[in-house]
């Protein structure tokens, strides 16, 4: 169930907003990543057409079990890895910047080895 760096990018951005918001629309996630809401849209129908996300009449997005399992896998990702550099010394806007690059290139198995040393 492999996707591309954007891809995981705008799913995980789905999840925080879920988290934060009653509704996530296109709009939102254009803001929050700082893009144009038609580059949004582009990602939005390709997330779509690979049954990662559903949208409604409305306009308002939800993440899949697909789409949710992925989102969910880099955002454990994220978390973990910008905590551990935190933790190492690393400032917070420097592990926050390596963290969002790691999280995409890292193994299940690499990750799942540094989360057991970490425990």
């Amino acid at each position: 169930m492999h996707v591309n760096e954007s891809a995981e990018d705008y799913l995980e951005t789905i999840l925080i907003l879920s988290k934060q918001l009653p509704v996530v629309r296109s709009v939102d996630i254009a803001n929050e990543m700082g893009f144009k809401k038609s580059s949004v849209s582009v990602a939005m129908k390709n997330l779509r057409e690979k049954k990662h996300i559903t949208v409604d009449s409305s306009g308002f997005i939800t993440l899949t079990p697909s789409g949710r399992e992925i989102a969910e896998m880099i955002y454990e990702r994220h978390r973990m890895i910008s905590s551990w550099l935190i933790r190492l010394g690393v400032p917070e806007h420097i592990a926050l910047s390596d963290a969002c690059k790691m999280e995409h290139v890292i193994s299940r198995e690499s990750f799942e080895a540094i989360k057991e040393h970490i425990k």
